[in-house]
């Protein structure tokens, strides 16, 4: 359905039409509105290069969306957004629950310029109770839920992980091994002997009590500790009034381990069993967000955010942005408790989505008295402290910054530092690293790793492997963004080597057409000491930094920074070359042929040098599948 176009003007201030850019942008806006339907969706701002530069939802689109074209209405950060759009996408949705899910989805995925952003590239640990065995374990999963079992969490740290799963063996007894080592094992282990585990791998236990095992972790797990933990109070009475006095002592230990769980943190809430504490301050146009996890009636701890974009935003407005997006991948509690009371309409919002996506329901607001009160203000404090620490770290970050530009001539301090280093054995599996530094610390988001292919390079030519990481990097850059407006264009980069490693990095750019790139080559000077590097600079000559030089320790950061991402990546492409096998590549075999395969022939040789009569007599192999390993081991001609 095509709907007229509106009778609106365009209202600008004299600065905006300075900048010749916002009426330009709203006129985009008006034209797409003659199109525009007046049901909840979601909508994108475009670049002129493509890029999004905004993601709203909206109950009615055509209303929400005719607001972007008066400029006196809207903070600079969005008059800015206007400016810069060239173009729209909509998406309708039947009901505005579903335009918030999808909006949140999209901001956490594109990363929008102008969007409140929630930066976490780390995912939250939890702990597994596994469905895919006939014996259980239980383990720490971080990831993709993607294996069958019971999921319980999230927790703050892997520390918060395995601390609980230490004493929730201790508690009950369940096994944390893999299937292969159960499957293999003909007496019990270690756990086994310090009381952390049953042994079902050699059925020191029957498959009904282990059963029992599992539901009382199961319920321990999800809320029910005060029920699992009487149940064996219960059992270890009657043990003892039986004269069973060793059974009486293990469930004493196992009520123990469960004690331990809760005790020594910050705050044991008494009537709370599942609950996430949300607590925001802002200071200095920044924000930090804390949030507190309680499970189980325990605290399974804290962790600090800091989202993007807050300057203009109210504390409403930043909260309700960030629950959307941090709930997009993860199931909420049954309680979230916040610092600051949400608008009604964002609240009524919230709630109704997240309860969907939870399929129950889901309480939120502020707690104005009692333990819950006090548990928000904690969590407040928490926030204010994080974010005096990050602006204090930021402080010196930004001194740090402004000593390297002085040091290598800048026309201002670098907001992306690019650092590259290779990483090999004799020249195999040699891989290049690049990570990205900037004023917010290690950008590790951006870091990237090549694994080197090129077929003309000589084993352990480190100039040959630095000539083809800078290649690929900065090819992808000019098609990428050519003109530079995405800011992944590198203001410094630094190179782990000495002039020949400089002089290659130099010609790549020439070659590409890159001009105007401020390149730094580090060596380890004499000696290969620590605080004795040079710094070599192109038609300069080297030059080093007295040793106690903070500028010198900071380039030092991030020079180490690159060797260790780069002989990380190394070793896992070893370690994976390792347990490769030349059967790997046949398209076709799979885990069942390759152990038949396996099985009959010893080893992969040996199923290379076979010969085709005998590739047809294994088990599982047709005489089609015969032929193409046969052929694939000796190629004609």
């Amino acid at each position: 359905m095509t709907n007229e176009p509106p009778s609106e003007t365009i209202d600008a201030e004299p600065s905006q039409r300075q900048e010749g850019g916002f009426l330009a942008g709203a006129q985009v806006i008006l034209d797409f509105l003659r199109t525009l339907p007046s049901s909840p969706g979601v909508y994108r701002m475009l670049a002129k290069s493509g890029d999004v530069l905004y993601v709203g939802k909206a109950k009615n689109l055509k209303k929400r969306v005719i607001a972007y074209t008066r400029a006196e209405r809207l903070p600079l950060r969005l008059q800015r957004m206007v400016a810069g759009t060239a173009s729209m996408e909509v998406v309708t949705t039947h009901t505005e629950v579903e335009a918030l899910l999808l909006e949140a989805n999209l901001i956490k995925r594109l990363a929008p310029r102008y969007n409140i952003l929630l930066r976490d590239d780390k995912s939250f640990p939890y702990i597994l109770i596994t469905g895919d065995h006939r014996w259980p374990q239980i383990v720490k999963h971080r990831g993709a839920r993607n294996r069958k079992g019971e999921y319980f969490g999230p927790f703050a740290s892997a520390g918060a992980v395995n601390q609980t799963l230490s004493h929730l063996q201790r508690a009950f007894l369940l096994r944390s091994c893999t299937d292969t080592v159960f499957s293999t094992r003909s007496r019990p282990c270690l756990l086994h002997q310090i009381k952390r585990c049953s042994a079902p791998c050699v059925e020191r236990i029957g498959h009904d009590d282990y059963e029992r095992l599992v539901a009382q972790a199961r319920g321990f797990l999800s809320g029910q500790s005060q029920a699992v933990q009487h149940e064996l109070v219960e059992r270890m009475e009657e043990a003892s009034r039986t004269m069973a006095y060793e059974e009486a002592a293990v469930y004493r230990d196992r009520i123990r381990a469960l004690a331990r769980i809760s005790a020594h943190q910050d705050i044991n809430p008494l009537d709370i069993a599942e609950a996430d504490v949300v607590a925001l301050h802002q200071a200095g146009g920044q924000a930090c967000i804390q949030v507190f996890f309680f499970r189980s009636g325990c605290n399974f701890g804290n962790r600090s955010f800091f989202p993007a974009q807050t300057q203009d935003q109210s504390a409403e407005d930043i909260l309700a942005a960030f629950l959307a997006q941090f709930y997009d991948d993860k199931i909420p509690p049954r309680e979230i408790l916040l610092s600051h009371p949400l608008k009604p309409d964002d609240a009524a919002l919230l709630i109704e989505a997240l309860s969907l996506k939870a399929g129950r329901k889901v309480a939120l607001g502020a707690a104005k008295r009692g333990d819950r009160r006090k548990m928000i203000e904690h969590a407040y404090d928490n926030a204010r402290e994080a974010l005096g620490r990050r602006m204090a770290e930021s402080s010196a970050q930004a001194k740090l910054l402004a000593g390297v530009a002085d040091l290598f001539g800048l026309d201002a301090p670098p907001r992306r530092i690019e650092v590259y280093d290779n990483s090999h054995i004799q020249g195999t599996n040699a891989v290049g690293g690049m990570i990205v530094a900037g004023p917010e610390g290690f950008l590790k988001n951006e870091y990237r790793k090549f694994n080197i292919a090129s077929p003309d390079l000589s084993p352990g030519d480190d100039f040959g492997m630095m000539r083809e990481v800078l290649s690929r990097r900065f090819r992808r850059a000019q098609k990428e963004d050519p003109d530079r407006e995405r800011g992944n264009w590198p203001d410094l980069v630094l190179i782990d080597g000495g002039p020949g490693q400089l002089k290659v990095a130099i010609e790549v750019l020439a070659e590409l057409g890159i001009g105007n790139q401020a390149m730094v080559g580090i060596s380890k000077g004499p000696d290969r000491n620590a605080g004795r590097e040079r710094f070599h600079l192109p038609d300069k000559p080297p030059f080093s930094l007295p040793p106690n030089d903070p500028v010198l320790y900071f380039l030092q950061r991030l020079r180490d920074e690159a060797h260790r991402f780069a002989i990380g990546t190394h070793r896992a492409r070893r370690s994976k070359a390792i347990g490769s096998s030349p059967l790997d590549e046949i398209g076709g075999i799979g885990a069942q042929r390759k152990k038949a395969l396996l099985h009959h022939f010893g080893s992969a040789r040996g199923v290379s040098e076979a010969g085709l009569t005998d590739l047809q007599a294994v088990d599982g192999i047709s005489d089609a599948m015969a032929r193409k390993i046969y052929d694939h081991f000796h190629p004609a001609g």
